[in-house]
């Protein structure tokens, strides 16, 4: 398996599909990739060779900010929103939807599974 930016892409994929498991790179990205440094992005990974490789890894380095950079950056973002105590900060540190989703239902991914509450017992007409 290549290896990328310290990252095993998978040998068996085309070159522009084995990109893709790049965190920061989509397949937009992986064809571009592949056009500016000269590979055919039908060609196997493992078909590579150490020039091509090394080719993508400089343009990687070079012009795209891609895995830990990346991650480093989302979440700087993320502690500077919840420094300042914005809106979307304060959404973050309670642990709810961020982009104006609904929360009465269906918030679950980020609220977790449910915490039942017992409900109160009705009152009993004493006739």
């Amino acid at each position: 398996m290549p290896r990328l930016l310290g990252v095993e892409i998978p040998d068996n994929k085309p070159t522009r599909v084995s990109l893709t498991y790049l965190f920061g790179v989509g397949p937009a990205i992986a064809a571009e990739l592949c056009e500016k440094a000269g590979i055919d992005g039908t060609k196997r990974a493992r078909d590579l060779a150490e020039d091509e490789l090394g080719r993508l890894a400089a343009l990687l380095e070079r012009d795209y900010t891609v895995e830990g950079p990346l991650r480093r950056q989302i979440q700087q973002n993320i502690n500077r929103l919840r420094e300042i105590r914005c809106y979307r900060g304060i959404r973050h540190r309670l642990g709810l939807p961020v982009r104006g989703q609904r929360t009465r239902t269906n918030a679950r991914t980020r609220k977790g599974p449910r915490k039942t509450v017992a409900g109160k017992k009705g009152v009993k007409d004493l006739r």
